[in-house]
């Protein structure tokens, strides 16, 4: 298939300097609740980039769940593919990508694991269904077919049929602390508008404009 004709062009707005907040969380919070409003559905989205000790990159769509000036925080299985990797190697990548925005933001730093009350906070908030789920999967692992994970929440349904489902050891969040957070806004012929938020050595955040 050719597609090498397959492109549009930028210009639903730009940015400047003068535009960014010095704060990078907060400009985050500005963009996020314009998606929130513009984009259906998802607009928590992200990739998350990940390497272990094999130094091989892996990628995967997860849901940003909360976020505050200490990073950006999202749920999974602590035993999963990307838990390891991350017990391996703690520094990962986050994209936000908003292309109906024309609009891209990406967060680089390191992964911690959160605080056990805070985990069984969010799981107390999420869906029966959800809370099943969690200690349904084996996430990453091979299994032989789907009917096992159906047969197993089944037995889970009846385990937990009389009261509130607790909180799996193996289940919780990660909070992405940021070291830079770039913000990128599409340009006509390909003259995007990209800013780089970095911290120095004392901890404060410094603003680049990035070639694009």
């Amino acid at each position: 298939m050719d597609i090498h004709n397959l492109r549009r062009n930028y210009g639903r707005s730009s940015l400047n300097i003068k535009d960014l907040d010095i704060n990078p969380v907060k400009q985050f919070d500005k963009w996020f609740k314009i998606a929130l409003k513009e984009i259906s559905p998802d607009p928590n989205s992200m990739a998350l980039a990940t390497a272990g000790n094999d130094c091989q990159p892996s990628l995967r769509t997860v849901l940003l769940k909360y976020y505050d000036e200490d990073g950006f925080v999202f749920f999974t299985n602590y035993n999963s593919k990307k838990a390891k990797q991350i017990s391996e190697n703690s520094k990962v990548s986050l994209l936000f990508t908003w292309l109906i925005l024309e609009r891209q933001v990406i967060i680089e730093g390191k992964a911690e694991k959160i605080s056990k009350a805070e985990s069984l906070k969010y799981f107390s908030s999420r869906p029966f269904g959800s809370q099943l789920g969690a200690w349904v999967s084996p996430q990453s692992s091979i299994i032989s077919s789907k009917s096992i994970l159906l047969s197993k929440l089944e037995q889970m349904k009846q385990k937990f049929k009389n009261g509130k489902i607790p909180l799996p050891d193996f289940w919780g969040g990660y909070r992405v602390v940021p070291k830079k957070i770039e913000f990128w806004q599409g340009g006509e012929n390909r003259l995007h508008d990209r800013f780089l938020y970095e911290k120095n050595e004392n901890g404060e955040w410094e603003i680049h404009r990035l070639a694009p």
